[in-house]
């Protein structure tokens, strides 16, 4: 009869730091696998002390909080084998490293390889690169330990195969970008195709940061089949039976299809909103409402993620709003449930001119008294954010931030940018699906030129190109790093080429000051895109 081990593979959130909070839920969980009849259960990358700790690392207090997380964890380890991730110190070298315990004894520990130190990694920053494969028999089967970055080289896994290893168990805290998926697993088939290695391959789940994690663990079988997937963006324990020679079987888990890429980009940002907020202590969150599509948008985000009785909206008119701007966002709010106020900037507004009258003297009115009135707007949004101990969700797009089609402390003010990373037609692709799951955002907010109404008759337009042209040539030159000579061979105009260039580079200075938001590309302005803002280079 053919051996066989059951694996139940932990897809599950564990939060920056809280080190104790995690090792509970560690115990907990190993707990529950064993009753499930789990023979091996296994965690994330870093679960001990999430990912990414950053400089915590940098802290001995919290690597000795580690130390003795990963003890009583191993301590843990009675009638089920524990596979997890946490950081390794050795008395000289950090390590970022997966530990196998077994009957309150560690019989392996596994150091990544590949340390990632691109786009939003720096792990070199922290850890030393280990060099030496980890393979445990367990039921006469025996298995690799792998980290996150390792399965996308050869090396690892071929050293666990060269070692007697039939599986790989694959530790990791994958972040989300649109078309991530597809990409791990072609990698994972690719790594089968070369070593015959049955893949497990865990995902973190949930929001940290800028960063948004969204789980889908994979399990690919020793003849390359795709047998088991996890859910996206939710927890989940999923449980196989692993055979000797490398079948696999799923055990009561079912198989998660793969979402639609618009269902994914909106469960990211209302998971990367939801995490956010709640693990920074916040009691809800405060938005600023236009009438306009980006705010829309982010009320709907903020609705599904904290639930309506945990968001306020509130509508600034000024003597520019249109009357239909002040009717969709009521209706906006009423759709979904929400506290709901207005209060006009104009007293606000009048007073500032008249402090300013004798400063502004033979001057004409410019962006001056339009950048007025959205400072207006962010001191009054601060101010119930303070009262009310609820963080101000900001509603710039990518597309706004890339240009500095934006006011420093106006519409930038605020503790969350949950758009910061999408571009603006696809914040009207967003609006189309979360319509199509029931409708929230009144036709005429979609169907509208975007306006800013800080003047009178104001369009976008009249100051950007046309968006279809703006996210075509940001996103080459932004995401993909095309020179000016390749996004004009494309097609686009060279003098609209160099406008657009020119005010991404001129606006680094705004970029470094607006508050974080969930990255959902694959470069993302912030910690993934680093341009200094003093510089003479300018691309030609």
């Amino acid at each position: 009869m053919t051996e066989s081990v059951q694996i139940s593979l932990i897809q599950d959130s564990f939060l920056v730091g809280d080190i104790q909070a995690n090792t509970l839920k560690i115990i907990t969980l190993v707990e529950q696998a064993r009753q499930s009849g789990a023979e091996l259960v296994v965690f994330p990358e870093l679960a001990v002390c999430g990912y990414p700790p950053e400089d915590l690392l940098l802290r001995q207090g919290f690597i000795e909080q580690a130390d003795a997380a990963i003890e009583q964890i191993i301590a843990a380890a009675t009638g089920i084998d524990v596979v997890f991730g946490g950081p390794r110190h050795d008395g000289e070298c950090l390590y970022n490293s997966a530990f196998w315990a077994r009957e309150g004894q560690l019989v392996a520990v596994y150091d990544k390889y590949t340390l990632p130190n691109y786009a939003v990694f720096d792990e070199k920053r922290y850890f030393s690169a280990g060099d030496h494969a980890a393979v445990v028999e367990i039921k006469g089967i025996k298995i690799g330990l792998s980290i996150c970055e390792d399965i996308w080289v050869q090396q690892p896994a071929q050293d666990a195969r060269q070692k007697g290893a039939a599986a790989l168990l694959i530790l990791n805290a994958s972040p989300y970008h649109r078309g991530k998926n597809q990409q791990r697993i072609d990698e994972l088939k690719r790594r089968n195709k070369e070593t015959g290695l049955a893949l497990f391959y865990l995902n973190l789940v949930g929001g940290q940061d800028e960063l948004v994690f969204d789980g889908e663990s994979l399990v690919i079988d020793s003849h390359g089949e795709l047998v088991g997937r996890g859910p996206d963006f939710e927890s989940a324990r999923l449980q196989y039976r692993l055979a000797s020679n490398g079948d696999i079987r799923s055990v009561a888990t079912d198989f998660y299809p793969a979402q639609d890429e618009l269902a994914n980009v909106y469960r990211a940002l209302v998971t990367a909103v939801r995490d956010y907020v709640i693990n920074n202590g916040f009691e809800g969150v405060v938005i600023g409402l236009s009438g306009g599509v980006d705010s829309a948008l982010t009320l709907a985000i903020a609705v599904d993620a904290l639930g309506a009785s945990q968001v306020h909206a509130v509508m600034m008119p000024s003597r520019y709003t249109a009357q239909m701007s002040l009717d969709d966002a009521r209706e906006e709010a009423e759709i979904l449930g929400v506290d709901y106020q207005i209060i006009s900037i104009e007293p606000t507004f009048n007073a500032f001119l008249e402090t300013l009258q004798a400063s502004f003297a033979g001057t004409e009115p410019d962006t001056t008294e339009e950048n007025i009135q959205a400072r207006c707007r962010g001191v009054i949004l601060m101010a119930l954010s303070n009262k009310m101990r609820r963080m101000v969700l900001t509603t710039g797009n990518k597309s706004e931030m890339a240009v500095g089609y934006s006011t420093l402390y106006g519409d930038m003010a605020g503790g969350f940018a949950p758009l910061k990373d999408v571009w603006k037609l696809l914040v009207y692709q967003l609006c189309d699906y979360r319509n199509s799951l029931s409708r929230v955002i009144p036709q005429r907010v979609l169907d509208r030129p975007p306006s800013a109404e800080l003047r009178p008759d104001q369009q976008d337009q009249d100051s950007l190109p046309p968006y279809e042209i703006l996210d075509a040539i940001l996103e080459l030159s932004v995401e993909q790093d095309k020179t000016r000579a390749e996004i004009v061979a494309a097609g686009y105009d060279p003098a609209t080429v160099d406008r657009v260039i020119q005010m991404v580079q001129f606006n680094e200075y705004k970029r470094r000051q607006a508050p974080p938001g969930v990255r959902i590309t694959r470069r993302a302005f912030g910690r993934d895109r680093r341009y200094p803002i003093t510089s003479g280079y300018r691309r030609k």
